[in-house]
């Protein structure tokens, strides 16, 4: 996930849940929060109680995230969020508890002539975690029509620059879908699952190759001993954990989103 995808991916978490964007350009913020969000993300529950039992007056922290460190001031004092930050995963959590799924519709000027017709697409933005010694996560946001059965990567910048609304224009005509959502969703499961086959999964092999070092040189510390101590099978064991490569898709939210 490319800061600006993190940074793009913030944006719009703070805009939905009505967290004021202080200042800021692409590649830092300084967002206002909310008393609800503070006491969802600021980790102070002791303040929030002290402040409710004293009927004192809600003081909402402000924050500065800096989304790419390499193009701010080196005097900006904030907190430096990327991929696997935990801030930012605190966020994805967040965002899981307010409600994974959501149905929006794209928002209808009331002087607009004709009546805009919207179709309905399946939303779904994907979190994929490469394990081994070392770590790599990376965001797809997958977008599925569920009329023509299109899908695109990139869904959420695609809609990034529509206003959208959870209550629908009366004013709309919404197509009914043809595809239903969960056989959509299956779809892009599919879909997800070939952009990673598609991927270079050298650091698979170089993680197997660093193992296979780390192997020799154990089994030559014990090549002299007949009957193999619990230590060294303790030890395989911790090696394969530490090397053998995984790959894990989490899904992080989707929704159904109604668009021209």
């Amino acid at each position: 996930m490319y800061p600006q995808q993190v940074h793009d991916y913030l944006q719009k978490f703070f805009k939905e849940n009505n967290c004021e964007i202080v200042q800021g350009n692409e590649h830092y913020m300084t967002v206002q929060l909310t008393v609800d969000m503070d006491k969802k993300i600021m980790n102070r529950p002791f303040h929030w109680q002290y402040i409710e039992n004293t009927n004192g007056v809600p003081d909402p922290a402000q924050l500065t995230l800096i989304t790419d460190q390499t193009k701010v001031s080196k005097n900006m004092k904030g907190e430096v969020v990327h991929f696997g930050s935990p801030r930012l995963s605190q966020i994805f959590h967040t965002t899981r508890e307010l409600g994974a799924c959501v149905q929006m519709y794209e928002r209808i000027l009331n002087n607009m002539e004709t009546r805009p017709i919207l179709t309905p697409w399946l939303g779904v933005n994907y979190k994929v975690s490469y394990y081994c010694d070392r770590t790599k996560e990376m965001l797809y946001s997958l977008g599925i029509n569920l009329m023509t059965g299109e899908v695109i990567n990139g869904f959420q910048e695609s809609i990034a620059t529509k206003e959208l609304d959870d209550q629908k224009s009366e004013r709309a005509f919404l197509l009914p879908y043809i595809i239903k959502p969960l056989r959509a969703l299956d779809r892009l499961d599919t879909v997800i699952e070939n952009l990673i086959q598609q991927e270079d999964h050298a650091w698979a092999e170089e993680a197997k190759s660093r193992w296979q070092k780390d192997q020799e040189i154990l089994e030559h510390f014990y090549e002299e001993v007949e009957e193999k101590p619990e230590c060294y099978e303790l030890e395989k064991k911790a090696m394969e954990e530490q090397y053998g490569a995984k790959i894990k898709i989490d899904i992080i939210n989707g929704g159904l989103f109604y668009i021209r």
